[in-house]
């Protein structure tokens, strides 16, 4: 959640935020009438206690006319205080109901629009021409039927639509993933984790997931526990309700965990293959710093995403994602997308998101530097999403005859196979 402070001293900096994500403006200005209320409702109450503990005071010693007058009116005050009382909560509840739906402040930078909307900052990496090498590229799904890796009529016969197997080389080559992902984050400092992919409801809240998000969430209604998306909300959870000193940060996580997403919003999108499911693994990586140091790990996350593509061998750009296109934790976001050749195009294979204080303040996560205790900024930056990864290896390195070139940075974690051969024609 956002600073209180900040919104009643720049209210239009917060109207600007809400309108270019597209999100209700009047929020605003309900939030802004609650906490007033909330404050207002307070002092009520602090001073009607005040009062009624100096009639406290006085009653022992009257006596007569004069005692049952106050013992009278001790009768209304303690009335009065009860009907403050609930109004101070009911303010309070509201004040923090509105205060959840509102979205981070998005960085002044950031371009304004819908999805589409994004800069694109950087490309690396060249596209092939397989036309001059002289055959068709084959899609994901036909390589990974033909390397016996990937089955998705029998995950659908299990588990239905969006559900698939990893068999043979396709299961090694997700260990080899996520074995290098990890091999790479440890290197740069960070801790591997390994979380739960079942959390709690303030957990989940916590991190911004049960907003616009919610769609896509699965929840155990027996249980009351949330199937995580990714490992950020375990992360993010990791230090909830806790003071970190300061010279302690930055705190760095490399998670690995299942993900489950409902993909309720993609009807029709990505049906084919293994881009867009709804049970996948993942490595993220997730920080803890200063706020004041937030946007300089924001840019140390992206140049590892960027040296994990990089060492994939595949060509890639980095956008700087739009104001309507961001999660509400968010307050600026960049995406590396890998070029697809069969799809044409580019699609998303990393982000990372500078949440700020948001996450932090809803999760009660702060810093003390001395003798001052303030909240502090939370990061998270996808490192590997497996099936997204296998899809764009398979087809940017695929041959003529359907074998697949093994990236050199996953050799050592595939017993030094320099090549995935077909198994069925």
């Amino acid at each position: 959640m956002i600073d209180l402070r900040l919104l009643r001293e720049d209210p239009d900096r917060v109207r600007a935020s809400q309108r270019a994500r597209g999100e209700d403006v009047d929020l605003v200005d309900a939030l802004l009438s609650a906490d007033e209320r909330r404050r207002s409702s307070g002092v009520r109450f602090d001073e009607l206690r005040a009062e009624q503990k100096a009639l406290g005071k006085l009653i022992p010693k009257a006596a007569g006319d004069e005692k049952a007058e106050l013992l009278k009116k001790a009768g209304q005050l303690a009335a009065d205080v009860k009907a403050a009382d609930a109004d101070r909560d009911a303010a309070a509840t509201e004040t923090q109901e509105l205060l959840l739906r509102l979205g981070n402040l998005i960085h002044p930078d950031v371009p304004v629009g819908g999805e589409e909307d994004f800069v694109t900052l950087e490309t690396h990496g060249s596209i092939r021409d397989f036309a001059a090498e002289g055959f068709e590229p084959r899609d994901h799904l036909e390589l990974g039927q033909r390397l016996g890796a990937i089955d998705v009529e029998r995950g659908a016969k299990v588990s239905g639509s969006r559900f698939y197997f990893l068999t043979g080389v396709g299961a090694l080559l997700e260990l080899a993933l996520v074995n290098a992902a990890m091999a790479q984050a440890t290197a740069a400092g960070f801790t591997p984790m390994l979380t739960p992919a079942l959390v709690r409801p303030q957990s989940m809240a916590g991190t911004g997931f049960l907003g616009q998000a919610s769609q896509d969430v699965y929840h155990l209604d027996k249980d009351d526990l949330y199937l995580v998306g990714t490992s950020e909300v375990a992360l993010a959870a990791y230090h909830m309700d806790e003071i970190i000193d300061a010279d302690r940060l930055p705190l760095r996580y490399a998670g690995f965990s299942p993900c489950f997403r409902r993909e309720a919003g993609s009807h029709g999108k990505d049906t084919r293959g293994i881009f867009r499911v709804h049970q996948f693994d993942k490595v993220e990586m997730f920080s803890y710093v200063d706020p004041e140091d937030s946007q300089a790990e924001h840019q140390r996350l992206l140049e590892w995403e960027k040296q994990w593509l990089t060492s994939l061998e595949l060509p890639f750009r980095v956008i700087d994602v739009a104001s309507g296109d961001l999660g509400s934790s968010a307050a600026r976001k960049y995406d590396c997308e890998a070029w697809i050749p069969t799809q044409g195009k580019y699609r998303e294979l990393t982000s990372t998101s500078d949440c700020t204080e948001f996450q932090s303040r809803r999760l009660q996560i702060r810093l003390r530097d001395g003798k001052q205790v303030r909240p502090l900024a939370t990061l998270n930056g996808t490192l590997c999403a497996v099936p997204r990864t296998i899809v764009a290896i398979l087809e940017n390195h695929q041959q003529a005859d359907g074998s697949v070139r093994v990236p050199e940075v996953l050799r050592p974690y595939l017993g030094g196979r320099e090549i995935l051969e077909p198994v069925a024609k």
